[in-house]
């Protein structure tokens, strides 16, 4: 019985919501492992929409165990507005069914304005940040300054944390001629909110080890996508935090050989939010018409995002780094009626032909996409449950993709609804 991690394939809103709902039934425990709550989920279970950004997507389910890492940073103020907004729809989530790693660096209220104060100073070479603070919330992790959740249960620690914060924020907003953060205002809305948040906090990495030994089936869902991670993404347009399969080990303290499936989820053309290289975007009347078919909007931001043909190459590369099993493809109702379908097959840097992404942003923004083009069909995929109720030529066009990106397609969406899924290989039966 497989432990299996969720992964973006491309840069994110890859439709991970759904299908990690969809596999969420068959989980005993589901866990977020990085990001913050810059990334969105979308269920849509019956009738009722669920909109999630820190909340693993498992604590809409009853009898479900929702962990949230120590590689996750946390708001806490978003966290119980998130969890706030679920009561009103009905969905209690308690200690019982969420609980949060000791050890979670978490946003607060100075990072938020820390990301606005910075992406501004930028100018022309703005990054595209959400704003939410997560990007200075990992700085701060990474230099040693972060206050953790466990801190909040200590007033003297975490007077000192703030302290120790704040001798390097402030001289940063001075520097940025901007106003300094109100030390006594901080240190009161912490102390506020700890009580309503400590009850949640525990040695998640034990509570998994004591799932795993039990033989429980655990789920791990990654936020945005592998070619956003810090480290393999297009640099620096990029998330703060590493997104491939891997983190899912160092971010929930999880013994890497026990996981057992890597599911990257891939639409079955490409988009990307924000700034940065996008060689097959089509600026044009068919992005616009995909943007459009798939409701290209994002989650969290409401931001449009930017459309264009599959990328065989990025997705295959992504694959690679990623260690991916096999593919969930999503939205592939979304190119139903176009005559002909563009795949990129590789890439043209000058008189040289690339089989991968370089990592120079220059060489990222001068390669030229190399397209195959496959016929389109005419009719619906939408709402399709098997094989046999797609198009041929929307078959050939799977496994196309599935010869290129070198994975096979485990999983087939063919609509928002859950049901809508082909299961072709069941990722915990590994």
């Amino acid at each position: 019985m497989a432990n299996v991690v969720v992964v973006g394939a491309q840069w994110g809103d890859e439709g991970k919501g759904k299908i990690v709902d969809w596999l969420s039934e068959r989980a005993d425990v589901v866990v977020r492992f990085q990001g913050g709550h810059n990334a969105g989920h979308t269920l849509v279970i019956g009738n009722t929409t669920y909109k999630l950004s820190l909340l693993p997507s498992g604590v809409v389910r009853p009898g479900k165990l929702g962990v949230i890492g120590n590689g996750v940073v946390v708001d806490p103020w978003a966290l119980l507005a998130e969890i706030e907004t679920l009561a009103e729809q009905g969905i209690v989530v308690s200690p019982e069914s969420l609980r949060i790693a000791e050890n979670v660096a978490l946003i607060l209220p100075l990072h938020s304005e820390l990301d606005h104060v910075l992406e501004q100073s930028r100018g022309a070479q703005r990054i595209g940040t959400t704003g939410r603070g997560i990007g200075p919330a990992y700085e701060d992790k990474v230099a040693r300054r972060a206050i953790r959740l466990c801190d909040l249960a200590d007033p003297d620690i975490l007077t000192s944390r703030i302290d120790g914060l704040l001798l390097h924020h402030n001289a940063l907003l001075r520097g940025l001629g901007a106003p300094e953060i109100d030390r006594q205002k901080l240190l009161d809305d912490l102390l506020a909110v700890a009580p309503k948040l400590l009850p949640f906090a525990e040695p998640a990495w034990r509570t998994l080890d004591a799932a795993r030994r039990a033989g429980k089936r655990i789920l791990f869902e990654g936020a945005q996508g592998v070619m956003l991670d810090v480290d393999h993404g297009t640099y620096p347009f990029v998330t703060s935090s590493n997104t491939v399969a891997g983190q899912a080990a160092t971010g929930a303290g999880f013994a890497p050989a026990a996981i057992g499936y890597v599911l990257g989820i891939t639409k079955a053309y490409t988009t990307r939010v924000g700034a940065g290289p996008f060689p097959t975007e089509q600026d044009n009347e068919v992005g616009a018409l995909l943007g459009k078919r798939g409701h290209e909007f994002g989650t969290v931001t409401g931001r449009r995002r930017r459309c264009g043909w599959f990328d065989a190459v990025m997705v295959r590369q992504a694959i690679r780094v990623a260690g991916i099993s096999g593919i969930a493809l999503t939205k592939l109702d979304v190119l139903d009626g176009m005559a002909e379908l563009k795949v990129c097959t590789s890439y043209r840097l000058g008189d040289e032909t690339l089989s991968y992404l370089p990592a120079a942003p220059g060489s990222q923004q001068r390669i030229e996409p190399v397209y195959e083009t496959l016929d389109g069909w005419s009719d619906s995929t939408r709402g399709a449950r098997s094989w046999a109720d797609l198009p041929a030529t929307a078959i050939k066009y799977i496994r196309r993709i599935e010869e290129l990106i070198e994975a096979p397609v485990s999983l087939l969406s063919t609509s928002p609804e859950r049901q809508d899924t082909i299961l072709v290989r069941d990722p915990f039966a590994d």
